[in-house]
């Protein structure tokens, strides 16, 4: 019979407690292995080429012919084995030309009210001198996205800053005009925002709810914890008026759930503490953490021991959320919640995110950023809302992002997972947006076998759980 090659950049083996699993790298799947499964592959592991009679000549007498030739067959079938060597996967190769976008973020202000000690953003004023957007740009935004993102049929506009709330008068005019232009077109629209809510009063809370806006808070944990690193323009920690509005927002707030943004910074690594004060004792739906390594002032990024003392945290708590999940419910562990996402839905990422794709930001001049991150840095503009997309300039940036050769990424076995990692992290830890987030890769790697391991158990326990939980939310930033 015909020599077939082992593609090992095809699978993972993952060796859980009572299971062995397959990660099958192209599609993002998971496949149970029967210990036939489980021992061919251990056989292929050991190989470069193989032959069906080769197969039968090793396993004789120890599995049935039939079962050997269809667990073979399946490997045939998934491109683990294969007619030619395989090499390293090299990306897309594609040319991009085509921007569907489906969501625009407002920078509608540079100031802020907080002097957060971590802020990595390069365009942030105090609020005497904040860089207000206006409502022609704003307009020309909204306009800019219903005309390049006319194959969707809900749009999603997300306010930013600084602290979006600081302009709260442009947001109310945005909100009107959006809605009446979708309305003459057909669509539906999202609204968002990302706010450190000091500003929320009850009547502002009452106008969000109106206009069913989701809301994300930044918020970084117990008042020890959160007085550390944000602080008010005069050095104040702001715990204190924080944790009170919050307290106000989600008794008041119906039309969303409300979630919590924690940015973990050097010096205090308890992740699970800071979820117990945000979910259990503040009420926030879900809370997502976001590890500091590559901020402007290296003081406050998290070293190696660190960092790895927050990621060995996610995985206590990761526990805590299967704990929940057997029980039919979702702790708000957002990080764990978009890993089984992801392996449910089998999902093959060709770019890290949707920025340049399905999303661009407008900063307070109307020139388009790859995201919002980006905003007043050196990064090149991709165009501006008078003139539109860059589209050249930016599909070749996209290309280059898609392009795995010479990278890392080519072999990786989260590759289709991670995609190389956020474009600012690369930015700012290596002053290139395309290059992979290296600093991360052996933990996210870590991450995603321990998510297998949390996903197959939920799976083979309470399969319910993902049908009733697992299900597309509004964008967050």
């Amino acid at each position: 019979m015909t020599t077939l090659f082992v593609n090992r950049h095809s699978f993972h083996d993952v060796k859980l407690p009572e299971r062995r699993m397959l990660f099958h790298i192209p599609s993002s799947g998971l496949f149970e292995l029967d210990e036939v499964g489980g021992s061919l592959l251990d056989f292929l592991k050991e190989n470069d080429r193989v032959s069906l009679d080769g197969v039968r000549e090793r396993f004789d007498g120890r599995v049935t012919a039939s079962d050997l030739a269809q667990t073979f067959e399946n490997f045939r079938e998934l491109s683990i084995l294969c007619d030619a060597p395989a090499g390293p996967d090299l990306g897309l190769r594609t040319e991009i030309r085509s921007f569907p976008i489906s969501t625009v973020v407002l920078n509608v202000n540079t100031g802020c009210n907080l002097s957060c000690t971590y802020c990595y953003k390069e365009d942030l004023d105090v609020p005497s001198k904040g860089r207000r957007m206006n409502f022609d740009t704003a307009c020309k935004s909204i306009e800019l996205l219903l005309a390049e993102g006319a194959v969707h049929d809900r749009i999603n506009v997300i306010f930013f800053g600084g602290e979006p709330l600081t302009n709260l008068a442009l947001i109310e005019q945005v909100v009107d005009y959006t809605e009446r232009r979708c309305a003459e077109e057909g669509k539906h629209v999202d609204f968002s925002m990302t706010t450190n809510a000091t500003l929320l009063t009850e009547d502002i809370v009452d106008y969000l709810d109106r206009h069913r806006f989701g809301l994300s808070i930044s918020m970084d944990g117990p008042e020890a914890v959160h007085n550390r690193r944000r602080l008010t323009v005069g050095g104040k920690g702001t715990y204190s008026v924080v944790a009170s509005k919050a307290r106000m927002l989600l008794e008041r707030y119906r039309s969303k759930p409300v979630g919590v943004r924690v940015t973990m910074t050097a010096g205090y690594t308890d992740v699970p503490a800071i979820h117990r004060h945000l979910k259990g004792e503040l009420g926030f739906f879900e809370v997502g953490f976001a590890p500091a390594t590559s901020g402007p002032l290296t003081a406050f990024n998290l070293n190696a021991d660190e960092l790895q003392a927050v990621f060995d945290g996610m995985k206590a708590l990761g526990r805590a959320y299967r704990d929940a999940a057997l029980r039919g419910e979702n702790n708000g562990f957002s990080n764990m919640h978009q890993l089984m996402s992801d392996l449910y839905e089998g999902r093959k990422k060709a770019l890290p995110c949707g920025a340049g794709v399905g999303l661009l930001a407008v900063d307070h001049k109307g020139d388009l950023n790859l995201c919002h991150r980006f905003t007043g840095s050196d990064m090149p503009r991709f165009g501006n809302v008078d003139e539109g997309i860059a589209k050249e300039a930016l599909g070749a940036f996209l290309e280059k992002a898609t392009d795995r050769a010479d990278k890392g990424c080519s072999t990786c076995r989260i590759r289709n997972l991670c995609a190389g990692g956020c474009y600012h992290e690369s930015y700012a830890h290596f002053g290139d947006p395309l290059s992979p987030t290296y600093h991360y890769c052996d933990l996210m790697r870590d991450w995603v076998d321990f998510g297998i391991e949390i996903y197959t158990e939920i799976l083979v326990k309470n399969p319910g759980f993902f049908r009733q939980h697992l299900s597309t939310r509004s964008i967050q930033l």
